[in-house]
């Protein structure tokens, strides 16, 4: 006994972490320098209420209207909350950088390696899909920017080629270490919370006129084709659900995050908790500026040339064109941070899922650079298979949107199954951070609201159905499936952590602490 307190006496901090990993079956490979503010930092970014508020504000607008947006927003976010929480308690137990896959194969009763594999799969496509549609996102909004600013053409060839500019500049940053990706995320953090209250601030000081809350909050538009107005409604909630996604990036950098047992499950309930109330105050400042509130002026300001109903609010309600490209350029900020943070979370993802032989050619995805202690070769497998999920935009861009459709879909999948199978599991022994009491009425709210939206997203979201408003989401849904079902049958169930193909999934603590 006195050894063992002389050992913890005399070993730091990240020793504990060392330790609870390697009690989870994995050797301490990346470098651990983040704060928990840092872990926060990126997962807060992903969420981007800059980029996702902005870049998405047409679906609640079509959708509902401003009814639609400031009431939805808080509505899906409350419901996210209980999602975030749920899935928190179990990445307190289990924090590591593969995260969902690896939460689930520990929670299940039965058939553990196949639970963890398609949850894995889904989670793994999902995020770079997500990828892929933040940095497409980023290069239409600047080239609007740069329309605006300068009088360039936007065109699918030049959107194309900023997107892969974009993801290669993020790509480059990442692989020169966890060090400069921590400082990047703080600085992220600021970028996002100082920009959102300068353009809150300048939509409340700068325009002449304003609507009133009870506008705000109540007025309906609808260019959907539908005419069922719940219906109408809850598929404007998918603008909120789109954004609020990307906060398990905090669980995928468990392993480089200090005291990650309780800084990471803080990280995934604060960043979408931030981003429910700032992203409300910023949703509620651009739609009280609309200057014509007439169903025919929303109806314009929908398909306004700018290609983004927020900016043209800043257009009309600041009247000076000089702000109101500043303003955008804030956005343009945003989202450039919040690529950086998304290929940051895929790249851990891929890595750790390599690691347990899971991705085809994983030995080499699974390498970790040991002079910046990052998994470089996996940061260039997310970057090239984005630029291949991105590449139908070149030709059409309804393709595009039926491959990156599994991005939220698919992510939601892989959030929910490890908290539906914690609540299934009568033995599960909560980590140092925990819901207590609540933890069933959370848990199992979390698992109703996915149920939820998950629906929600294969509906059609406006009438008459065509093949450019087809929803291509279930599609994707059984395609993801059918890859992962074909692959497990052909290798997974073969090497998918298998002690012989992975032996760190057999190292115990004491040999771990030991080197």
């Amino acid at each position: 006994m006195r050894e063992e307190e002389t050992l913890a006496s005399a070993t730091p901090a990240v020793d504990g972490d060392a330790a609870v990993l390697a009690e989870l079956g994995y050797k301490q490979e990346l470098h651990r320098g983040m704060s928990g503010f840092s872990n926060f930092a990126v997962s807060f970014s992903i969420i981007s209420i800059l980029a996702g508020c902005v870049t998405s504000y047409g679906i609640a607008l079509t959708s509902g209207g401003p009814a639609a947006i400031n009431v939805g927003w808080p509505l899906a976010g409350a419901f996210v909350l209980c999602v975030a929480l749920a899935m928190a308690e179990v990445c307190s137990k289990y924090p590591t950088a593969g995260g969902l896959y690896f939460w689930a194969g520990r929670l299940a009763k039965k058939n553990k390696r196949e639970w963890a594999w398609f949850v894995g799969w889904f989670n793994f496509l999902g995020e770079v899909a997500v990828t892929a549609a933040i940095y497409y996102g980023a290069a239409v909004t600047m080239l609007a920017f740069a329309n605006l600013t300068w009088g360039v053409e936007p065109t699918p060839v030049g959107t194309f080629v900023l997107f892969v500019v974009l993801i290669v500049i993020h790509g480059l940053l990442n692989t020169f270490g966890v060090k400069l990706v921590s400082f990047l995320s703080n600085v992220s953090a600021w970028w996002h919370i100082v920009g959102a209250a300068v353009i809150v601030g300048a939509l409340w000081i700068l325009p002449t006129a304003h609507q009133s809350a009870a506008w705000t909050f109540t007025a309906w538009h609808n260019q959907t084709g539908w005419s069922f107005s719940p219906y109408v409604f809850c598929m404007g909630l998918l603008m909120a659900q789109y954004t609020y996604t990307g906060y398990d990036a905090s669980a995928h950098v468990a392993e480089e995050t200090k005291n990650a047992s309780t800084a990471a499950p803080r990280g995934i309930v604060m960043s979408v908790l931030i981003s429910i109330i700032g992203g409300w105050i910023l949703l509620y400042s651009i739609t009280a500026s609309i200057q014509d509130g007439s169903d025919a002026g929303l109806t314009k300001l929908a398909g306004t040339a700018t290609g983004l109903p927020p900016a043209q609010v800043f257009l009309d309600a600041l009247n000076n064109p000089t702000v109101a490209k500043f303003l955008l350029f804030l956005v343009c900020g945003a989202q450039f941070f919040c690529g950086m943070a998304s290929v940051t979370a895929n790249s851990r993802m891929s890595y750790a899922f390599s690691r347990d032989n899971a991705i085809p050619g994983s030995r080499l995805w699974a390498k970790v650079n040991p002079r910046v202690g990052a998994p470089t070769n996996s940061i260039w497998l997310c970057v090239g298979i984005s630029i291949v999920l991105a590449a139908p935009a070149l030709f059409n861009y309804t393709a595009y949107l039926a491959v990156t459709s599994i991005a939220v879909i698919g992510l939601y999948i892989a959030y929910v199954t490890p908290v539906l199978l914690r609540r299934l599991d009568k033995d599960f022994k909560p980590g140092p951070w925990n819901l207590g009491k609540w933890s069933p009425v959370i848990g199992w709210i979390a698992v109703v609201w996915v149920i939820f939206i998950v629906v929600l997203f294969v509906l059609p979201p406006v009438y008459p159905i065509t093949v450019d408003t087809f929803n291509y989401a279930p599609i994707a849904v059984v395609a993801v499936a059918a890859l992962a079902g074909i692959l497990w049958l052909s290798r997974g169930r073969k090497h998918f952590m298998s002690p012989e193909e992975a032996p760190h999934l057999t190292v115990q603590a004491e040999q771990l602490l030991e080197e």
